[in-house]
C-alpha cells in the first residue's frame, strides 16, 4: 500500500529534478565559435601592383536568401547534395554577403584604387555590382571538403553595362569543419577579388573618359 503513494510523492521530485538537470545543461552548453574572412593584408604585404582603375563605385553584394543570415552552411555533395546543411555552433560575425563586400573592397583598396560607396558615386565612376551565387564548405567525401565561391560581377558606367563575368573558385579545406571551411572559403575569396582586379584592367580603356 506504501510503494504507490512513495512514486506519487517522487513524482514531481523528479519532474524539478529534470527541469533543474535542462536549465544547468542550457547554460553550460558550448558557445557558438564566430568567423570572418581574417584580416586585410598589411599594406607592407599587399601586392604592389598598379590600380585598375583610378576609382570604382563598389556596391553591396546581393545573393540568395540563405546568405542572409549569419549561418555557416555546409553540403555534403557524396551523400545529398540538395541539402545545404548549418554548423551548430559555429557562425559568421556578420552577414556573409556584407563580410564579400568589406573583403572586395580591401582588396581593391590595396592596389591603390579609390574606392567609393553608392552615396560617394559621383558622374562618370564606373560601379562594380556583384552577385553572390554560393558561398559554401563542400564535401566531396568524409574528409575531402573544399572552400566554394561564384560570383557574378557587373560592372556600369553611366547606366551602360559595360561588362559581365563570372568567378568560380575552390580551395581545399585543411579540416572538416567549420574552421576549415572558413579559411578555405577566405582563400578562394581572395583569388577571387585577384581575378577581379585583373579583369577590372582590362576594362579601363571602356570606362576611363578622357
Amino acid at each position: 500500500m506504501n510503494a504507490p503513494l512513495n512514486a506519487q510523492r517522487l513524482l514531481p521530485l523528479l519532474a524539478c529534478a529534470a527541469i533543474l538537470a535542462g536549465c544547468a545543461s542550457s547554460k553550460n552548453s558550448t558557445p557558438s565559435t564566430v568567423f570572418d574572412f581574417g584580416p586585410a593584408l598589411p599594406a607592407s604585404q599587399a601586392a604592389a601592383t598598379a590600380p585598375a582603375l583610378p576609382a570604382i563605385v563598389v556596391m553591396d553584394a546581393t545573393g540568395a536568401a540563405i546568405l542572409d543570415n549569419e549561418r555557416m552552411y555546409y553540403r555534403l555533395n557524396y551523400a545529398d547534395a540538395l541539402q545545404a546543411r548549418t554548423y551548430a555552433n559555429s557562425r559568421w560575425s556578420g552577414n556573409p554577403l556584407a563580410l564579400v563586400t568589406q573583403r572586395i573592397k580591401a582588396r581593391l583598396s590595396q592596389s591603390g584604387m579609390k574606392v567609393l560607396s553608392a552615396t560617394d558615386a559621383s558622374t562618370g565612376v564606373p560601379i562594380l555590382r556583384m552577385e553572390v551565387d554560393e558561398l559554401m564548405h563542400s564535401f566531396s567525401g568524409v574528409a575531402q571538403s573544399e572552400g566554394r565561391l561564384v560570383l557574378r560581377a557587373s560592372v556600369f558606367n553611366e547606366h551602360r553595362l559595360v561588362d559581365q563575368r563570372t568567378f568560380s573558385h575552390t580551395t581545399p579545406a585543411g579540416s572538416a569543419d567549420a574552421a576549415g571551411g572558413a579559411r578555405a572559403l577566405a582563400g578562394s575569396l581572395d583569388a577571387a577579388a585577384a581575378d577581379i582586379q585583373a579583369w577590372l584592367a582590362t576594362l579601363a580603356p571602356q570606362t576611363v573618359r578622357k
